[in-house]
């Protein structure tokens, strides 16, 4: 019985010791890697609310296809009728490739195509630019915004409106200068993005695109159905 309980105490002992030595390691190890580690593995890992006043900027968002269309019209590309249209324009340099990268991610699409006007291109690139900015100063590094639709033809544009009744006829997307980008979705260098960390990213995105469209280089529009922002070059 006595060597029972003797045997039981030392495998004890050793279970303690063992944990012992796996927090202090684990310390070392915490201490060891230095400060400017620490400072990027615990934002990874952070679960609280970021110190961000929303302005619901995306509120402000609210052009009307109605008063914009024409001009929008003139500074896109011919309306294409299907896709072998489109890939002329593609051919004739009208109409440039937009690829996942490093500043946002494009979306697969049924009823778009990943191209735009190369002016577009660049308003995508300097919204994706400051957003990455606005975002970094708060802590959430490489944060990317997901594009869900691009250039469309009319061939798609009808197949479209037989499931979504709310798209316009006259759509932007068709002279190759317009673009979603959805405010439900994003991904940065973190674990896990919190409702907090939504929120942030939908308003910053919100109100880089408030930014352009003040400086004149866009048209935008807060779309709730479609979850996503529209967002038209000039």
């Amino acid at each position: 019985m006595i060597g029972a309980l003797i045997m039981h105490f030392k495998k004890f002992r050793l279970h303690i010791i063992l944990e012992l030595l796996i927090i202090v390691t684990f310390l070392s190890v915490f201490f060891i890697i230095g400060r400017n580690i620490r400072d990027h593995l615990f934002p990874y890992f952070s679960t609280r609310c970021l110190e961000y006043n929303q302005k619901d900027f995306h509120r402000k968002l609210n052009d009307r296809i109605v008063d914009y269309s024409d001009e929008a019209r003139l500074r896109g590309i011919e309306v294409c009728k299907n896709l072998s249209d489109l890939k002329e324009r593609i051919s004739e340099g009208k109409l440039v490739k937009v690829r996942s990268g490093r500043w946002y991610l494009v979306e697969r699409m049924a009823y778009s195509y990943p191209y735009l006007t190369g002016d577009s291109k660049i308003l995508l690139e300097e919204i994706a630019r400051r957003f990455r900015i606005k975002t970094s100063q708060k802590g959430l590094k490489g944060a990317k915004f997901i594009i869900t639709s691009m250039t469309r033809n009319l061939t798609d544009l009808k197949k479209l409106r037989r499931n979504n009744q709310n798209t316009s006829e006259n759509s932007p997307h068709l002279y190759g200068n317009a673009f979603d980008i959805s405010y439900k979705r994003f991904v940065a260098h973190k674990w896990l993005l919190t409702n907090c960390d939504q929120k942030f990213l939908k308003d910053a995105l919100g109100e880089v695109i408030w930014q352009l469209r003040e400086e004149g280089k866009c048209w935008a529009t807060y779309e709730r159905v479609q979850n996503c922002y529209h967002v038209v070059s000039r």
